[in-house]
């Protein structure tokens, strides 16, 4: 079966649509880090919602933020990869995808993104710069990290 890309305006997203992001954030952010936190913080609205699926399967998703909501800059977030299509490349793909997007939807400004610190050399070598000190959110260490216009 073929993977195909969807990204996704919050007023156009039908509830299985939403059910199964929400659910794939659910599973990793909160069962699986074990991290009790507010994933419906109101963004969601504003947000594209970027999702890679091989049939009715959900493998990766994230949110595409404009310029002025989460920062000053456009912005990734709730990166997320099942963990069933892990170690396949997929997750590298996903921030590619969403960098793309980024660029081409809101070509005027950075892209600036709250990463979970283990993942610095990852999102380094997408070109991604860290800023400022490591700081705790939800009880996981984060590091604000940036990708500059070319």
């Amino acid at each position: 079966m073929t993977q195909h890309w969807l990204n996704t305006p919050f007023a156009s997203l039908d509830a299985a649509q939403l059910y199964a992001l929400l659910q794939l954030r659910q599973d990793v952010f909160v069962v699986e880090q074990n991290c009790a936190y507010p994933d419906l913080d109101g963004l969601d609205r504003h947000a594209w919602h970027m999702r890679c699926l091989e049939g009715d399967t959900l493998l990766a998703y994230q949110r595409c933020l404009p310029p002025g909501l989460a920062y000053a800059e456009s912005s990734l977030g709730r990166i997320v990869v099942n963990p069933a299509a892990r170690g396949t490349g997929l997750g590298r793909d996903l921030v590619q995808h969403g960098i793309d997007f980024n660029r081409q939807q809101w070509p005027q400004t950075d892209i600036y993104i709250g990463a979970q610190a283990y993942l610095q050399a990852f999102y380094s070598s997408l070109g991604f710069v860290g800023e400022g000190e490591p700081y705790l959110e939800d009880g996981i260490l984060h590091l604000h990290m940036r990708l500059r216009l070319s």
